[in-house]
């Protein structure tokens, strides 16, 4: 499937290869449907595309020693190589071969694909943490409220609650919070908005799809004074709050901070955008880990085909709350 001008494209052909080399050929085992997909569908997107880059697959041609056939990977979207896109049964990379070998990430071939098909947005709460830790030192004991309990959402708050933060999860929906509860992922308190006391945070995350006015408005209500509102949902170019002198978008690109005053309360705002390697490690290692498994499995919804997440995608405002994961063949 592609993503062209006029929308989503189903092809019933073999990728083509890439004219240079080097390049991998991956067979998808299994992808998964992110919500920036849907926002690139309805063009709201910003930045480059990263059209089906949740997967995890095998290398079943190479040129790439390090990337030996057989090497079960996932992929990191954010360095730039020339790719095909995870929905569909093969995908082709091509590039220097050491950014490809950074491009798809080795992962051990026990563990489900149910699993590892999450490593991605796992990477990416690990990139946020990593961005409140900078600004606050370690995790242990702070209090943090997460803003949005869609999968970013629920894996930055489990992520928290390992590293031994006081961490409550809050969102505008009620049902939304109901199927939170239902997936059992983690056990810390999940609340609606305003139900939480103001300026009972040290730090808030607002990781709903988009910061919205209303979002924002709820984290700059539970910061305490001197806390930390990191960006992680999506911005658009010129986003500002209305009495909050911050550039939203550049902060959170950029992954920057800023000092500000809000209603005679200094705080700050910071960004996170993208991973790095060692946000997939960390990522790897929840999922693998041997005694205590992040079960992220717990989060998938619904299972379709490829002819399934074409339908899909025709109707994006009948998608539900949690992860809907993608088949490239029958199953």
């Amino acid at each position: 499937m592609t993503l062209e001008e006029g929308g989503p494209r189903l092809h019933h052909s073999p990728p083509p290869r890439p004219r240079e080399d080097p390049a991998v050929l991956v067979n998808v085992e299994l992808a998964a449907l992110c919500r920036s997909d849907l926002k690139e569908v309805a063009g709201t997107r910003h930045g480059p595309s990263q059209f089906g880059h949740e997967l995890v697959g095998v290398v079943c041609e190479s040129t790439v020693p390090a990337l030996a056939e057989g090497t079960r990977v996932v992929l990191d979207p954010n360095v730039v190589v020339d790719r095909g896109t995870g929905f569909a049964d093969q995908m082709w990379a091509a590039g220097p071969a050491d950014l490809l070998r950074h491009a798809l990430q080795p992962v051990p071939h026990g563990p489900a694909a149910r699993r590892l098909v999450f490593a991605e947005p796992i990477a990416c709460a690990q990139h946020c943490l990593s961005a409140v830790k900078r600004q606050v030192g370690g995790l242990h004991g702070a209090r943090v409220a997460v803003l949005g309990a869609g999968t970013a959402g629920l894996f930055i708050a489990a992520l928290a609650d390992r590293a031994g933060a006081r961490v409550s999860v809050c969102n505008r929906s009620r049902a939304r919070m109901d199927e939170a509860r239902k997936a059992d992922l983690l056990d810390v308190p999940a609340l609606l908005f305003g139900e939480l006391a103001g300026e009972s945070a040290d730090v808030v995350v607002v990781a709903t799809s988009f910061v919205l006015p209303a979002v924002l408005e709820e984290a700059l209500r539970l910061v305490a004074p001197g806390g930390l509102v990191l960006l992680y949902g999506g911005t658009a170019p010129g986003d500002r709050h209305p009495g909050l002198e911050c550039d939203l978008d550049r902060v959170r690109r950029t992954g920057a901070v800023a000092t500000c005053t809000w209603r005679g309360r200094s705080l700050r705002v910071a960004g996170s955008y993208g991973t790095n390697p060692q946000d997939f490690a960390a990522a790897i290692g929840n999922l693998t880990d041997v005694v205590t498994p992040l079960r992220a499995e717990a989060l998938v919804a619904a299972e379709v085909d490829l002819p399934g997440l074409f339908e899909l995608l025709g109707t994006p405002d009948a998608l539900g709350p949690g992860k809907i994961v993608v088949h490239p063949r029958p199953f």
